[in-house]
């Protein structure tokens, strides 16, 4: 090709060179020959051209028949060309030939041209043909099952569809756990676009399987081969991207397909363009782990869920024939079909393993195989589910990461494991290092957690925020690597499975980890067994058991971690003081253990965890745990006292929960000779989490208080009344005050960090609130929630005052109002406390019975622009949400702005007097969800026929949503679409 480049090039010089010297002169009277001359310089440089289309468009061409042959006559050229240019030369320097010679050697140039012209022709017809091709082949056929009776896989299916169509979407990632059907999903895609005809988006599209090892070559190849792209054996990596690219951009619009991504592709490293440059190209991946979608900048992820049961089912019966809705076959088919939980791959590979076996025995034996993580015994299961899996887990990156997955095995099926207690589980095994605060370590137990979720081997437990479980069949794999492992992290499972007793010829030496939780163990072995190498064992959730033998302990030296909560144990034995490298002692809900042995031995213990016991007293030897980071005493409502000689002990002290405990800390003055006081806590200078009860409530000027800023954390409560829970929450910073008379008290120093407060049955409360506005020197800028309930207060100023100043709450996020009698609006609280509600996001407003209305302002315009949420229930003298009260109300335009202009929920319930929602002119433009419940009187919401771009559901009695009025009956049909029917009873709402 580059010879022809010079050839013609040359040829085109020459001619110009002679043209222009003594040819023009000799012949300047001939025409013809001037034309022929002229035509064929042009028709050289369009061949040219030709030429260059031919080299980079159909770089297969040499395998080509036509095209062979095509480029053999254009070099010939050469032969004819160099014929002409010697005779010219030679009469050239004889001076001779006159006008006969031009004749002659304008009826040569005229050949040459003619030749010229038919190979610029053929040629432009090969191109052409070749286009065509290309053009009808744009999509190639990728075999495989069809998802279009899978409800699921067809809503995966239309949402990638529609997010192809948007041009504000550039890349697709398409992830989930391996064996979900990510690539079935994405050729049916193809497959679809195949099908596409006339009305195919893209010029083409380019199917490449990526795999767990990446080589950029073996993707180059597979562009080049669909893109008809001659690769040559020397040619670089480097070339090869060059050429790719300069390919794909004369291409047009193009789709590439990256199927089975374990890791970000570099696409400039690849030689394809950029999809945010290059207009037109779109790329989908697809891969197990969402960090390949953040490392290629990804633009919108689809996460591939498992099937749900009806589904699993009917992929079952088409994988295993009839025999699988047999009479005396079908209840174990559900059972193993249940077992796979939803992923396609387990399902087809289990289901064809069964095809055709009736014996009931052999369906057993599958279904005991299965529960036992035993895939060796069942056709498949290994090599092509449990192997496919585990590939995941060989890819997992960082220090301990295979291990922290590994331990998450130990817990029972579809249990959902709180991560924080994770987290303490994964320090003491010294999966996290323990030379961070404690700070540090709960966040980076959450990103570990976080990170199995991103590699789809932990999904969202429930609650989701808190919690992580285990798909069934990824935990049978994690236990099936666990229980293979000869050396780090060999295991026994033996949780959730209702074993009355636990066998002593399991626990091996080598064993590591064992878990019997949640079963229905009686006893347990009053002997020492054989366990050297084990650091965690889990015998929580057995209620029967009540006695840990003496012996049984003395065969785990090496424990790290014991968990024997939720059981039925009055005391632990003495033999757990030669537990020296335990770090972890898990008690909680041991609602029978009223007394502990002395700790005094368990020097390296970091966690001790006696939320809901029956404890009296601390036992002895507690104030020589000096690397006790985490004391957990919750709920200990029989617990009389905490010395003070404990707190000067636990010197690595970080975090000490005794919400609901019955010890209540206080001033000295208050407190029995030897108890700890508040004063004390100052002395722990490592802590940074605190949730316990006060005695009273606690001014600055009788305790030293300085050491409160160190907290990160905490909740205080003040009364009888014991709210929040167990865990440790490192985000939250929480005052409660209950059934407390509040008049003249100072609180302002509890809120200078407080993230939220609650009032519970408390009275005084005015002047409380007139007591802090006139005295607070400032904003509680922390405050982000505030709730009061159950109260009498009638919130009026009173001798002439005119509440804050400023606004003593310019964050408030959340304001909740329930039983308070005498609240006649929320003004007059806002009055109090100077309160704009300019940040205010949810408004819950429950059993007022005086209000009626919300929110008036007098001479205010009211905007509550960030409000998103409002919940009112129960008041039945509310006559509407807002009102203004302004004496310039009349003179005010009718255009004015939504008072909510980003309201999203309305929920109104027992309303029996609203009658209006907003003012005549206004409307929600953001509104999604509204639900209303026996509220007769409303006839009239604030919706128009442009709600309906942004409403998801109306819940509400049919012959509610008759009665309402409307502008006009478009308004009422584009809405009743969005209408759903709920009946009249409060379990609706």
């Amino acid at each position: 090709m580059e010879l022809m480049t010079s050839v013609l090039g040359s040829v085109v010089a020459e001619i110009s060179r002679f043209f222009c010297g003594f040819i023009w002169s000799e012949t300047k009277n001939s025409v013809r020959f001037k034309s022929n001359f002229n035509d064929l310089e042009k028709k050289l440089e369009l061949l040219k051209d030709v030429r260059y289309k031919m080299e980079n468009e159909l770089d297969d061409s040499v395998s080509m028949p036509k095209v062979t042959g095509w480029l053999t006559e254009v070099e010939g050229i050469q032969d004819e060309v160099n014929s002409v240019l010697q005779s010219i030369a030679a009469n050239n320097k004889k001076r001779c030939g006159g006008f006969f010679s031009c004749c002659q050697w304008s009826r040569e140039l005229a050949k040459t041209l003619e030749k010229v012209q038919m190979l610029q022709k053929e040629g432009n017809s090969i191109i052409s043909m070749a286009a065509a091709n290309r053009k009808a082949h744009a999509v190639e056929h990728m075999p495989g099952p069809s998802v279009e009776n899978q409800s699921t896989a067809s809503q995966n299916l239309a949402r990638i569809m529609d997010l192809l169509n948007d041009d504000g979407v550039k890349s697709i990632g398409v992830w989930g756990m391996g064996g979900v059907g990510k690539t079935t999903l994405v050729k049916n895609l193809n497959n679809k676009l195949e099908n596409a005809s006339s009305a195919q988006p893209f010029g083409v599209v380019i199917w490449v399987t990526v795999s767990k090892d990446l080589d950029l070559r073996r993707i180059q190849m597979q562009i080049a081969h669909r893109l008809n792209v001659e690769v040559k054996m020397e040619e670089s990596t480097e070339s090869l991207a060059v050429k790719l690219f300069r390919r794909l951009k004369r291409t047009g619009k193009f789709l590439l397909i990256l199927d089975d991504v374990w890791k970000g592709i570099d696409l400039d490293a690849l030689g394809v363009p950029r999809p945010e440059v290059h207009t037109g190209c779109k790329i989908i991946i697809t891969t197990r782990f969402l960090d390949v979608c953040r490392q290629m900048k990804i633009d919108k992820r689809v996460k591939v869920q498992i099937l749900n049961y009806d589904e699993a089912w009917e992929l079952f019966c088409q994988n295993a024939g009839e025999v699988a809705t047999l009479k005396p076959i079908k209840p174990l088919a559900e059972t193993v079909t249940k077992k796979c939980d939803g992923l396609p791959l387990a399902i087809i590979i289990m289901a064809t393993s069964m095809r055709g076996k009736k014996k009931v025995e052999l369906w057993k034996d599958a279904l005991n195989e299965l529960q036992n993580s035993q895939p060796e015994n069942i056709p498949g299961i290994e090599d092509q589910v449990y192997r496919v899996l585990k590939w995941s887990y060989d890819s997992l990156q960082g220090k301990n990461m295979k291990s922290c997955f590994l331990f998450c095995s130990l817990f029972p099926e579809d249990f959902s494991i709180d991560i924080s207690e994770l987290t303490k589980y994964w320090l003491a095994e010294g999966l996290i290092d323990e030379h961070q605060t404690y700070d540090n370590i709960h966040n980076r137990g959450f990103a570990v957690a976080e990170y199995l979720k991103d590699c789809c081997l932990l999904e969202d437990g429930d609650p989701k925020e808190t919690t992580v479980k285990m798909h069934d069949v990824v935990r049978d794999v994690a236990i099936w690597i666990a229980s293979s492992l000869e050396h780090g992290c060999k295991s026994l499972v033996r949780s959730g499975i209702r074993l009355r007793k636990v066998s002593e010829s399991e626990m091996l030496k080598l064993v590591k980890r064992i878990s019997y939780m949640n079963n229905e163990i009686e006893r347990l072995p009053d002997c020492p067994i054989s366990c050297s190498e084990a650091t965690t064992l889990l015998l929580q959730g057995n209620s029967p058991l009540e006695r840990v033998p003496e012996g049984f302990l003395l065969g785990f030296p090496a424990l790290r971690v014991l968990n024997l909560g939720e059981t039925k144990i009055q005391r632990l034995p003495h033999s757990l003081l030669q537990q020296g490298e335990l770090r972890a002692l898990i008690l909680r809900q041991c609602s029978s253990l009223e007394e502990l042995p002395s700790l005094g031995g368990l020097r390296r213990l970091q966690v001790l965890d006696c939320s809901c016991t029956d404890l009296k007293e601390l036992p002895e030897g507690m104030e020589q745990l000096s690397c006790l980071r985490v004391l957990n005493l919750s709920y200990t409502k029989q617990l009389q006292t905490f010395a003070a000689r404990l707190v000067s002990g636990l010197s690595g002290l970080e975090v000490l929960e005794m919400i609901g405990s019955n010890y209540k800390w206080g001033v000295r003055q208050k407190m029995k000779e030897g108890e700890a006081t508040f004063k004390d806590l100052g002395c722990l200078e490592q802590l940074i989490r605190l949730s316990i009860e006060l005695e009273s409530i606690i001014y600055p000027s009788s305790e030293n208080i300085s050491w409160f800023g160190r907290l990160k954390s905490f909740e205080f409560s003040v009364g009888s009344l014991t709210h929040g829970g167990e865990g440790t929450n490192l985000e939250e910073r929480l005052v409660i005050i209950d059934n407390l008379d509040l008049s003249g008290e100072w609180i302002g120093w509890m809120l200078s960090d407080a993230i939220s407060l609650w009032f519970h049955q408390c009275s005084g409360l005015n002047k409380m609130l007139e007591n802090l506005a006139t005295r607070s020197s400032g904003c509680f800028a922390s405050l982000k929630s505030l709730s009061i309930m159950f109260s009498h207060s009638m919130f009026i100023l009173t001798g002439g005052s005119y509440g804050g100043q400023y606004d003593l709450l310019p964050n408030l996020e959340k304001l909740h109002l329930s039983n308070l009698f005498n609240l006649e609006s929320i003004s007059e609280l806002g009055v109090h406390l100077g309160l704009r509600f300019s940040r205010l996001r949810q408004l819950e407003v429950l059993g007022c019975p005086k209000i009626k209305y919300l929110l008036s302002y007098d001479g205010v315009d009211l905007f509550l622009e960030n409000l998103e949420e409002i919940k009112v229930e129960y008041c039945d003298n509310l006559r509407g949400l807002f009102i203004h009260n302004s004496r310039r109300a009349s003179s005010m335009p009718t255009t004015l702005g939504s008072v909510v202009p980003n309201l999203r929920k309305v929920q109104l319930g027992c309303l029996p007097q609203l009658t209006t929602l907003s003012r005549e002119e206004e409307t929600w433009p953001h509104l999604e969800h509204l639900i209303v419940r026996e509220c007769g009187n409303l006839n009239k919401l604030p919706l128009n026929v442009q709600s309906a771009n942004s409403i998801k559901e109306i819940r509400g009695e049919l012959i509610w949503w008759d009665t309402l009025e409307w502008d006009n009956h478009e308004t009422w049909s584009t809405l009743r679409p969005f209408v759903r029917a709920m009946a009249s009873h409060p379990g609706q709402l």
